[in-house]
């Protein structure tokens, strides 16, 4: 059986704010040295997929810079590979894509011109860790026609920010209620789908030219009852980084303090796999104090890090003390300045003496600023 994978890696989330000013939700930093993408596509890569379809459009260089040619997913190849699907103008108008349903129409030349017969799609902006083998037989053992990756949420979700899913005896969806103030249950759409490829060929056709753009609200909800659509629960850790700062900052917090997750991410179901870059390994001082946090290499650090995330290249000098916040790559933190609860994008430099600290919600300081 072949499958192609298709990543939604396209899209804008206002409620990241600073942080996607400029590059796309799904090339926002994790945990040290990977992006938001390395997971759904090591993911995909890990369950023998071999060709892959990024589909981009909001912000894509930085997205682009990162995947390059494929090479350290083993997605470099003659046969299969990595695909970058961009909007383009085309002698029929085509231009910006309206939706997920259309995005992928307007590269439906991957889906003719392949010898797969099923497609996998995933978004590029989940983080979590799974084989997809299981979900494949859960498909076939249900002669499903369209299978969508679901997970019961606990309270540390928001449900009405989900889609909430119900489901009959058998896991057959019988109703869908898209982001409600009171959903009927905490089973909620992870955004996965897994179908034949010819029957969303068909779907596609007879939706996206009527100006119907979304694939789950225009093409697959419509005809819930025609189709046997089944919901397959997933079991481990997920979260979605679009639904904003606080989620963003959650995530790599509980990375930092969850050992399980970290040990779930990172160690079971095959590697994450991200760009290589050429830094030493991190050094640390006699000056320095570190605890209970995730130092990445580059990394120069004399003062005081603690239930931090520190990126590639941050340079934290002697006095100052870094709590409970990510400083992403090539950040200098000055002597004496105190910065905790924050997020501190790419190529910040806190002045000597400056405090910056988070209440409610994370202090966020945008890319290349300096205070």
């Amino acid at each position: 059986m072949k499958v192609l994978g298709l990543i939604l890696a396209g899209g804008k989330s206002e409620r990241l704010g600073k942080l996607v000013y400029k590059r796309a939700s799904a090339a926002l930093p994790i945990a040290g040295k990977y992006r938001a993408i390395d997971f759904t596509l090591s993911n995909m890569v890990n369950s023998g997929i071999i060709k892959v379809g990024v589909l981009t459009q909001y912000n894509p260089r930085s997205l682009m810079d990162h995947l390059g040619s494929g090479k350290e997913w083993d997605l470099d190849r003659k046969k299969g590979g990595l695909f970058i699907l961009q909007p383009y103008i085309g002698l029929n108008g085509q231009y910006w894509y309206k939706g997920t349903a259309d995005a992928i129409f307007q590269n439906i030349t991957i889906l003719k011109r392949g010898d797969e017969d099923y497609v996998l799609i995933g978004s590029g902006d989940h983080v979590y860790k799974m084989l997809y083998n299981d979900l494949y037989m859960f498909h076939f053992s249900k002669s499903a026609d369209i299978t969508l990756l679901t997970k019961e949420l606990d309270e540390s979700y928001n449900i009405k920010d989900y889609g909430s899913v119900i489901v009959n005896d058998d896991m057959r969806i019988v109703e869908f209620h898209e982001k409600v103030e009171n959903p009927p249950s905490r089973r909620a759409f992870l955004g996965v789908y897994f179908m034949n490829k010819h029957l969303l060929m068909e779907l596609l056709y007879s939706t996206v030219p009527n100006e119907k753009y979304d694939l789950l609200l225009d093409v697959i909800l419509p005809r819930i009852n025609e189709l046997k659509v089944y919901a397959y629960d997933f079991k481990g850790y997920w979260r979605n980084i679009k639904k904003g700062v606080n989620e963003y900052y959650k995530i790599n917090m509980e990375i930092v303090e969850n050992r399980k997750i970290r040990e779930e991410l990172f160690f079971k179901n095959g590697k994450v796999f991200t760009k290589l870059k050429d830094f030493p390994p991190a050094k640390f001082t006699a000056t320095s104090d570190i605890e209970n946090s995730i130092i990445a290499d580059g990394c120069i650090v004399s003062g005081v890090v603690k239930n931090s995330v520190l990126f590639r290249g941050v340079t934290v000098k002697a006095g100052a003390k870094i709590e409970n916040s990510i400083i992403m790559q090539g950040t200098l933190v000055e002597e004496g300045a105190v910065i905790k609860n924050a997020v501190i994008d790419k190529d910040c430099i806190v002045r000597e003496g400056q405090t910056l600290i988070g209440d409610f919600e994370p202090v966020v300081l945008e890319k290349r600023m300096i205070v």
